[in-house]
């Protein structure tokens, strides 16, 4: 997506300075732009919780306004305050002046990585935050055990971060779509790849007993549409979810969050403004090109993600390339080339 800069921060240490006896890290931050690090005009978004375990910060304003003012953060569960604190240290760091100067209210979602990171420990720190804001850039994103998604598992694999991408074609507008993921959710027998059922086919290093993660799913588009059509586009993507096969359990926090860096006049200031509204009769190609690009993105980041060790022993294997490509060509999914 034009526009959208993203950045990591990850942390990975066998011996934290402050730990006695030495214990595990294996977490991070993820931050994302929807207009980059210098423009700082809010987008239109809409926010859906198909599963409510799970925060994301400043989503009530979201869904009251229509509009996300700033970054989005990522993390592990018990690092959302310092994340959120850390953003609002930078944001006033860099303040215009005005009524609402004193103002931000940032967006930080989380999924829980201490299946393999000493989560208690709270090893992410504000630097670490700085360190993902600085990074943030345009073009390809980094996926798999990187940034917020560095001690994420899905579907008993390791996962973390992915993306995808649509581009629609001139016909719908030539708009596109980009889905980031942080993936941390599902059961080993649930997954399903190009509707192959590779969960059931791929036992090895399964270890759970009940569905007990979450997935959050930020939606980007340059469409122009307004809050309550963001919100459905959201909707969307838990259909792309599903395409992989998690039915959302009660452990689940699944939250979506779609934003739109069309209208680019809107929010600022206090003028009357024209907007563009696309028409609701031509969602359904965006719609389609947001579950695709959501299910998409879960599979690149368990495609991107390797074993990985952790906490108390735990391992969790990463999802082998060969046996993946040899289940896809079992039922047909994976045309080979003979040459």
């Amino acid at each position: 997506m034009a526009g959208v800069e993203v950045g990591h921060a990850t942390i990975i240490s066998d011996l934290p300075r402050h730990a006695a006896p030495p214990t595990r890290v294996r977490t991070g931050v993820t931050v994302l732009f929807p207009r980059g690090r210098k423009d700082a005009r809010p987008v239109y978004a809409g926010f859906f919780s198909l599963n409510g375990n799970g925060e994301f910060t400043g989503t009530h304003w979201i869904e009251e306004s229509g509009f996300l003012n700033g970054p989005v953060g990522l993390t592990n569960t018990l690092s959302v305050g310092t994340v959120h604190s850390a953003l609002v240290e930078w944001w006033l760091e860099r303040r215009g002046s005005g009524p609402d100067a004193d103002w931000t209210l940032p967006a930080v979602a989380e999924t829980w990585d201490g299946y393999l990171n000493d989560i208690a420990g709270r090893h992410v720190r504000g630097e670490h935050v700085r360190s993902a804001i600085d990074a943030a850039a345009g073009g390809p994103v980094t996926e798999g055990s990187v940034g917020g998604g560095t001690g994420m598992v899905a579907y008993e694999f390791k996962a973390g971060i992915g993306t995808s991408s649509r581009r629609l074609g001139e016909r719908d507008g030539g708009y596109t779509v980009g889905v980031l993921v942080q993936a941390n959710h599902g059961r080993r027998e649930q997954l399903r790849i190009a509707g192959v059922p590779v969960g059931r086919e791929i036992t090895e290093g399964a270890f759970k007993s009940r569905e007990a993660g979450s997935v959050v799913v930020l939606v980007a588009t340059d469409a122009p549409l307004l809050p309550g059509q963001l919100k459905r586009l959201a909707r969307r993507g838990a259909l792309g979810i599903a395409r992989g096969g998690s039915t959302s359990g009660n452990g689940s926090g699944d939250l979506m969050l779609a934003f739109s860096t069309g209208n680019p006049a809107a929010g600022v200031g206090s003028e009357v403004v024209q907007l563009v509204d696309l028409p609701n009769h031509r969602l359904d190609p965006l719609f389609g090109a947001c579950v695709e690009a959501t299910e998409e993105a879960v599979v690149n980041a368990l495609v991107a993600a390797r074993t990985m060790e952790g906490v108390d022993g735990h391992r969790v294997v990463g999802l082998p390339h060969d046996l993946l490509r040899s289940a896809l060509e079992h039922y047909r999914r994976l045309v080979v080339d003979p040459t």
